[in-house]
C-alpha cells in the first residue's frame, strides 16, 4: 500500500486548517492587551537559519550557544563569536571589530560606514549607509551540514573497514545493508538500468544525507532542530547537482528527444524544442520545491500546534495540543524517510531518462 499520497494530502489539509485557525486566533490575541505572543514571529524564528543556537530564555534573557562569525571585508578577514553582538538603540545587534562596526539585522550582517551607528534602508530594503560583507559564518544550518556529513563518514567509513574482514554484516551494519540494497535494487537498477553502478555513490549519498538531516530537524534539543532540508538554498544545491549529472550523462538518444522529438512533424520543432528545454529545468525545480515545501510544512504544523497553547492562554489546550504534536512528530518520522526516498527516486528516474539507449 502506497502511503505517500495519503500522507501528502493529510499534511496539506492539516496545514490549511491550522493556518486558518491561527489567522483567526491571532486576530483575537492581537486585540487583547494582555498578550504579546506573536505565533508568526515564533514560527519563523524557529524554521529560519541563525548565527547561534537559541536554547531558552531565563528572566527574559536568551540563553544561546554562539557560533563563529566569519566575514570578508575590504580590510580582509574578520572573525568573532556571535555572542559578541550587543543590542543597539533601534533593537538591532551591533559589534565593533578591528575598527569596523557590524550590525546584524534579521540575520543579515552589514558593515556600517564610518561614523554611522544605525543601519538605514531605502524603499527596496537596500542599506543606504552600510555594505554587506561576504559572510562565511557557521550558522546552525551549516553546523547541521557538518554534523550530518560527519555521521555519514563515521557510518560508512566503519562499514567499509568491517566489510573488508567479515562476510556477514553484524551490529549496526545489519540495518545499513538492507537500505543500501534497497536503493540499489528498488531505486537505481529499475530506473537507470545496467549503467546504474556509476551513479550508486551519488544516490546513496543523497538518500542517507537527506534522511539524516530530516531526522536531525525533528530533534527538539541539540542540535536544536536546525532546519537544513527546509532551506531553499540547500534543496536548490542538491537539485542542481542532479541536474548537472543528468545533463552531462545525456546520450545521443536523450538529446535527440529534445531537439528532434520522434514522431513529431518538423514544422512543430520551433514549439517542441523550447518546451523540451523548459522541461529540463522544471525537473530540478520540482525536486527543489518538493523537499523544501514538505519539510517546512511539517515544522510549521508542529510549531503551530505548540503556539495554540499561548494563543488561547489556557492550560486546557495543552493536552490536545501535545497529543497532536506527538502524532505529527511520529508522522514526520515517516515523512523524513519518504522525502529522502522520493528525492532519490526522482533523481534516478531523471538520470535513467538521460542514459537510456534507443530501443
Amino acid at each position: 500500500m502506497n502511503l505517500y499520497p495519503f500522507v501528502k494530502r493529510m499534511k496539506r489539509t492539516v496545514f490549511i486548517a491550522l493556518m486558518a485557525l491561527l489567522g483567526v486566533t491571532q486576530l483575537n490575541a492581537s486585540s487583547s492587551k494582555s498578550s504579546d505572543f506573536n505565533p508568526t514571529d515564533f514560527i519563523m524564528h524557529h524554521i529560519s537559519d541563525a548565527h547561534e543556537f537559541h536554547i531558552m530564555d531565563i528572566d527574559g534573557k536568551p540563553v544561546s550557544l554562539p557560533l563563529p562569525i566569519i566575514l570578508w571585508t575590504e580590510k580582509g578577514l574578520v572573525t568573532f563569536m556571535s555572542h559578541e553582538f550587543h543590542h543597539n538603540d533601534d533593537g538591532t545587534l551591533v559589534v565593533e571589530e578591528d575598527g569596523m562596526k557590524f550590525v546584524k539585522h534579521h540575520e543579515n550582517i552589514y558593515q556600517l560606514n564610518e561614523g554611522q551607528s544605525v543601519v538605514t534602508f531605502d524603499e527596496e530594503h537596500h542599506p543606504t549607509n552600510a555594505i554587506k560583507p561576504l559572510d562565511f559564518s557557521v550558522t546552525k544550518n551549516v553546523f547541521s551540514l557538518f554534523l550530518s556529513a560527519a555521521i555519514l563518514f563515521l557510518l560508512f567509513g566503519s562499514a567499509f573497514k568491517k566489510y573488508k574482514s567479515i562476510d556477514a554484516p553484524k551490529g549496526k551494519f545489519k540495518f545499513l545493508e538492507p537500505l543500501v540494497v534497497f536503493v540499489r535494487d528498488d531505486i537505481a537498477r529499475p530506473n537507470i538500468g545496467d549503467k546504474y553502478h556509476k551513479y550508486m555513490p551519488y544516490l546513496l549519498t543523497v538518500f542517507f544525507f537527506i534522511w539524516i538531516n530530516n531526522l536531525i530537524g525533528l530533534v527538539p534539543f541539540f542540535p536544536f532542530s536546525a532546519n537544513l532540508t527546509g532551506s531553499i538554498a540547500f534543496t536548490f544545491t542538491l537539485a542542481t547537482i542532479t541536474f548537472l549529472i543528468t545533463t552531462l550523462s545525456g546520450n545521443k538518444n536523450y538529446w535527440g528527444h529534445i531537439f528532434a522529438t520522434p514522431g513529431v512533424p518538423v514544422w512543430l520543432a520551433p514549439i517542441m524544442i523550447p518546451v523540451e528545454l523548459m522541461g529540463m529545468f522544471t525537473k530540478p525545480v520540482a525536486l527543489m520545491i518538493r523537499l523544501f515545501a514538505n519539510i517546512t510544512a511539517g515544522h510549521i504544523i508542529i510549531l503551530s500546534l505548540v503556539s495554540l497553547i499561548f494563543i488561547f492562554q489556557t492550560v486546557a489546550v495543552s493536552p490536545v495540543s501535545l497529543v497532536f504534536v506527538l502524532f505529527m512528530n511520529v508522522l514526520e518520522l515517516l515523512v523524513a524517510a519518504l522525502q529522502a526516498y522520493v528525492f532519490t527516486l526522482l533523481s534516478a528516474l531523471f538520470i535513467g531518462q538521460a542514459v537510456e539507449d534507443h530501443h
